[in-house]
């Protein structure tokens, strides 16, 4: 559908394109990786026709429409989001004032013989034939569609587009470009303002709806999930594979190592013909062989293998000074706007050295929960910060922070102080910013390039709790890779706001989700998470759903609730057979929540011993120093040790009503 030929393209003689040719096929669904800098999306902008190339051609046949997602975009302030997004049809009109023409055009001629007339005909019937498919669909519920599943809701489609945030303007970007259907959609890092709501929804539509895809995403189970071509760019060259990412990776891998092993046979051969011209060089009886062994050496066609980005991101995050057993306890906070309840009592406590998630769509209060912590902004409620705690803060706009006008080097000389300064080429050379790289301005940097600088301001001092907000948006998939390597060796707290499952997973063992004004405790992992909110989403269609053999008019009656304790063990159902491998799932999911209620009613037993020994001591007349102080905070943490059993138990409970099912 689309042909790419001998493309080449230079930036100030640096090659990033060089002479490469492939084809967008109808239906494909292409993955366009490669390492930062690579050139991505200045291809994805020749594509578009917003950028030349230095030489060759994107050919694009004349009726191919093609739409384009950039990473920043600019929406028109005055309309409001439903006026925004009905622009997605204007190209209707347009066909069918075309079509108004061309009908005046053929009554007028009467050429009736000639070829003109017949081609005008064809393009007449062609042209009605899209317009009638177009005007086929509901526009208005299309539209209705397509936004509630970016994100929005209802009440949102007559409100400006100039009071929303940079992510929910990129979404209304997006559903016009999904409502045009165009033949190719090149997106540029879709997901990066996407909740995982969202994401899956996305990915559906793509599935389902789309043409011809090319995209650029970090997101590895996105790309995974949508594409089904990989075409890697490395070293101005490209390599094409009709596989998704993660075979990719494999095949790339046996690549290499083939070429190394033809390079390294290649070597020697070229190394025993030199040594062979070098020996006989001089022997006249030898000079016939030694000048046809010069002819075949000259005549070798180099192998060169792929370049492998060796270079490492010795990423290590300082030792973490100890904190206090509760580095963040949460009592009734909530949070508001003028009208808008934002979250209201939350309560939860994350323990020293816990590593948690914080999820939900956008505009829930994950960002805002994380400025109460940082104590940005008034809230409601009690939110204690533990003993010692040293916050480590790093915003989802923070590469946006950076001043572009100074240099790699400035931008943290800048900020380091002490001992540190005289290491900073040490560490800008650790994060692949060594050499001239050190010495380029941050405008010219990529979105990449600018979030590890960003993220080494972080490392200039020890810290013990650490909140990344989207840290992984712009980063490629092996920096990401090595950034949640050294977020799991990372002996400290750590709280991530993050839509990107594939970075979640493996690396949190709890996880906070933000909706409809609470925020709810989910232990285990980001894939647990998914599928109680599967199974969640199942049982509330089966409670709205009346029963066949119950009047819709019966009552239900209320049920008596037992003690966890002295709940009879739910009966299984003989026609649900699990296998062995799920069975151990559930019993292991079923243990991590049991455990956390022996940890609670452990903990609450610990604090009575200690207020009991206080209450002692205050009763025999040891009242000295500050043990009334003690007093008020020991029964202060079995308050919030009696929360965090009651959480655990009505986890445990909901756990094991929903796995006996």
């Amino acid at each position: 559908m689309i042909s790419i030929q001998n493309l080449s393209v230079e930036f100030s003689a640096k090659s990033l394109f060089d002479n490469i040719s492939y084809v967008i096929n109808r239906r494909d669904r292409i993955a366009l990786v490669g390492k930062n800098g690579a050139g991505k999306s200045t291809m994805l902008k020749i594509i578009a026709g917003l950028q030349r190339p230095t030489s060759g051609q994107v050919a694009v046949p004349q009726d191919t429409t093609i739409g384009y997602l950039p990473q920043q975009m600019k929406l028109t302030d005055t309309r409001t989001v439903a006026e925004e997004v009905r622009e997605a049809f204007s190209h209707i009109d347009k066909m069918q004032s075309r079509l108004d023409k061309m009908n005046i055009e053929l009554a007028e001629r009467t050429d009736y013989e000639s070829a003109d007339y017949q081609r005008l005909i064809d393009d007449i019937a062609d042209l009605s034939q899209r317009l009638a498919m177009e005007q086929s669909e509901n526009a208005e519920a299309e539209m209705e569609k397509t936004l509630i599943g970016l994100g929005f809701v209802r009440s949102d489609f007559n409100r400006l587009t100039s009071e929303f945030s940079g992510g929910w303007r990129m979404r209304i970007e997006l559903a016009k470009l999904l409502l045009r259907r165009p033949d190719v959609l090149l997106l540029d890092e879709p997901t990066n303002h996407l909740d995982i709501e969202s994401i899956q929804w996305l990915e559906q539509f793509l599935a389902t709806k789309a043409n011809a895809v090319v995209l650029v995403s970090h997101d590895r189970a996105f790309i995974d999930n949508v594409t089904n071509r990989t075409i890697e760019i490395s070293c101005g060259r490209i390599y094409d594979y009709a596989v998704n990412y993660s075979k990719f990776v494999e095949l790339r891998k046996e690549r290499v190592e083939q070429q190394m092993r033809a390079y390294l046979n290649q070597q020697k051969e070229i190394a025993d013909t030199e040594a062979f011209i070098e020996r006989f060089r001089y022997k006249a009886t030898k000079a016939v062989q030694v000048q046809s062994r010069m002819k075949q050496l000259a005549k070798i066609e180099r192998i060169e293998v792929d370049e492998v980005d060796n270079s490492h991101i010795n990423l290590r995050f300082p030792p973490a000074p100890r904190s206090g057993d509760y580095p963040v306890i949460a009592d009734n906070v909530g949070k508001a706007y003028g009208d808008h309840q934002v979250f209201d009592n939350a309560t939860f406590t994350i323990k020293r050295g816990e590593k948690v998630a914080f999820v939900g769509k956008n505009g829930e209060g994950k960002s805002t929960l994380v400025k109460c912590i940082m104590n940005e902004i008034p809230f409601t409620g009690n939110l204690k910060i533990g003993h010692n705690v040293k916050i480590g803060y790093f915003a989802q706009n923070q590469a946006q922070l950076l001043d572009e006008d100074i240099t790699v080097f400035d931008t943290i000389d800048r900020v380091a102080v002490g001992e540190i300064r005289t290491k900073i080429r040490d560490i800008l050379g650790a994060f692949m910013f060594g050499g001239e790289a050190s010495d380029k301005k941050v405008k010219v940097l990529s979105g990449g390039e600018k979030t590890r600088l960003a993220m080494i301001r972080l490392l200039l001092e020890p810290v013990n709790l650490l909140i990344l907000d989207e840290p992984t948006n712009h980063l490629d998939m092996a920096t990401k890779d090595i950034l949640k390597q050294a977020i799991k060796d990372f002996t400290g707290t750590v709280i991530v706001v993050s839509h990107d499952r594939e970075f979640l997973d493996g690396l949190v063992e709890k996880v906070y989700e933000f909706g409809s004004g609470k925020v709810r405790e989910c232990l285990g992992g980001i894939y647990e998470f998914l599928e109680k909110k599967k199974l969640a989403s199942l049982q509330e269609l089966e409670r709205n759903k009346p029963s066949q053999n119950t009047p819709a008019q019966a009552t239900p009656q209320p049920q008596k609730v037992q003690p966890r304790s002295a709940q009879p063990a739910p009966k299984a159902q003989p026609a649900q057979k699990l296998t062995y491998a799920e069975q151990r799932e559930r019993d292991k999911m079923l243990k991590r929540a049991a455990k956390k209620v022996d940890e609670a009613e452990a903990e609450i037993s610990r604090i009575e011993a200690e207020i009991a020994d206080t209450e002692a001591r205050i009763a025999a007349g040891e009242v000295e120093g500050d043990i009334f102080d003690r007093h008020a905070r020991l029964n202060r943490n079995l308050e919030t040790a009696m929360s965090v059993w009651e959480l655990a138990s009505q986890e445990h409970d909901e756990l094991a009503t929903r796995l006996a099912r």
